[in-house]
């Protein structure tokens, strides 16, 4: 069975992005260096997510980065800040950091195993 369309982009975006495990992200929520973004959809975002993540769905992330774009997040635009992407499983979120990366940003990070594996290592999660 040939392997999916989607999942071959998946694998190109990691070998070209950074990805980073549970354990980083969880240090640079305590230090606040990071900016947390959840790149799923607002539906799953209110069914829990990361303290302090901002919810910007993988389908305008690119246009809510672009301080040229109406709509535009200020935080977001920086294209020096460090910023770690996740998603449900780490396949959008890759996806995300690699679209980043060609639009210039230098410190952006997707988490390995998304959400799904935040949750089974049984770390906190938010739903406000």
């Amino acid at each position: 069975m040939a392997e999916s369309a989607v999942a071959v982009l998946i694998a190109e975006a990691k070998r070209e992005i950074e990805e980073c495990d549970l354990s980083a992200t969880e240090k640079a929520m305590q230090q606040r260096s990071h900016l947390i973004v959840d790149v799923r959809e607002p539906e799953e975002f209110a069914k829990g997510h990361l303290e302090g993540a901002m919810n910007v769905p993988r389908g305008v992330l690119e246009f809510r980065t672009d301080a040229n774009y109406p709509g535009a997040i200020e935080s977001l635009t920086d294209k020096n800040a460090k910023i770690i992407l996740y998603c449900r499983s780490g396949g959008r979120s890759a996806l995300a950091a690699q679209s980043l990366s060609k639009m210039g940003y230098q410190s952006v990070v997707s988490m390995a195993g998304g959400f799904m594996a935040w949750e089974e290592a049984n770390l906190a999660v938010s739903d406000s």
